[in-house]
């Protein structure tokens, strides 16, 4: 049996997407494929391949999902697959049956913070028709909205209230989005590491919330570039006195012409530039050579 879930960018509302913003979210082209087939072996064998087609996890866990046998696979990988074989259990009981031979294939680099954990558990989810959201409530932090764009395969607004999730299209396809691209900043971020950072924050930024979903709510209608330009350096100056880090054009493309937006935990990952035909050469200059247009990054 196999499933397939693709990867998202969270376009707007990154941090306060976890305290009820509306945020802008897209689905991307590349994924992730999980693969599923019966053993009778006793043992639940785990493979993951890179979009590279190389191994970076070979393991074994018995039928309770204790580790039996570990290929050169990370401490924290075995326990992370441990943590979740578990967290499936409790929602799914016995769904690992005799033994089970499970492979995943990602689409994209693993650095590149497409989601490859949402991905998975939404691959799980539908393999076992569970309910996705409580599978990642119990195994990693995050607001839902990848799950959320991994269903629906189209840009969408997402928004947490209360215990429900608020989920409505959204058409992102601005008229000039052949100026747009997306550029890898060459390093990750350790999303789950920010996002408890900022959930142990106790101001509710009730006032930064309503700007913010107003800005986006705006962004996926204007069809001029400049003042599309104009509202991506507000949502900018805003996240940046909430995180207390600086916008990355003010730090690295000071020279840049045009705009540009982090993405995801500010710092590593994507980011968003806003610019004209020139734009990919700017950046491969400065030796960001993962330059993805708008157009091929969408699903």
């Amino acid at each position: 049996m196999d499933y397939y879930s693709c990867g998202k960018l969270l376009i707007t509302a990154e941090y306060l997407v976890l305290k009820g913003a509306k945020g802008l979210a897209m689905p991307t082209k590349y994924g992730q494929k999980l693969s599923i087939k019966k053993n009778r072996k006793k043992y639940i064998a785990w493979e993951a391949y890179t979009c590279d087609n190389e191994k970076w996890i070979d393991c074994k866990f018995d039928l309770n999902f204790k580790l039996l046998k570990s290929k050169k696979t990370k401490t924290e990988f075995v326990y992370s697959l441990s943590k979740l074989l578990k967290n499936i259990n409790v929602l799914s009981p016995g769904f690992a049956g005799e033994g089970l031979n499970i492979s995943t294939n990602l689409e994209f680099k693993r650095n590149w913070g497409l989601g490859s954990s949402s991905t998975l558990i939404n691959n799980v989810s539908n393999w076992l028709n569970i309910n996705p959201y409580e599978l990642l409530k119990t195994t990693y932090n995050g607001s839902g909205y990848d799950i959320a764009v991994a269903n629906s395969k189209k840009s969408i607004f997402f928004q947490k209230k209360g215990d429900t999730n608020e989920i409505t299209p959204a058409r992102f396809s601005p008229p000039f989005k052949d100026n747009l691209f997306f550029i890898h900043l060459n390093k990750k971020v350790n999303s789950q590491k920010e996002v408890t950072k900022f959930l142990n924050q106790k101001n509710e930024y009730k006032d930064d919330i309503l700007k913010i979903n107003s800005l986006g709510e705006m962004l996926v209608k204007e069809k001029n570039q400049k003042i599309f330009n104009e509202m991506v350096k507000e949502h900018e100056e805003i996240i940046s006195k909430i995180i207390s880090k600086k916008p990355i054009q003010k730090v690295i493309f000071k020279d840049f012409c045009g705009q540009i937006k982090s993405l995801g935990s500010w710092g590593g990952d994507f980011i968003l530039a806003s610019g004209d035909t020139e734009t990919p050469n700017y950046f491969s200059k400065k030796g960001y050579n993962i330059i993805i247009p708008f157009s091929e990054m969408k699903l």
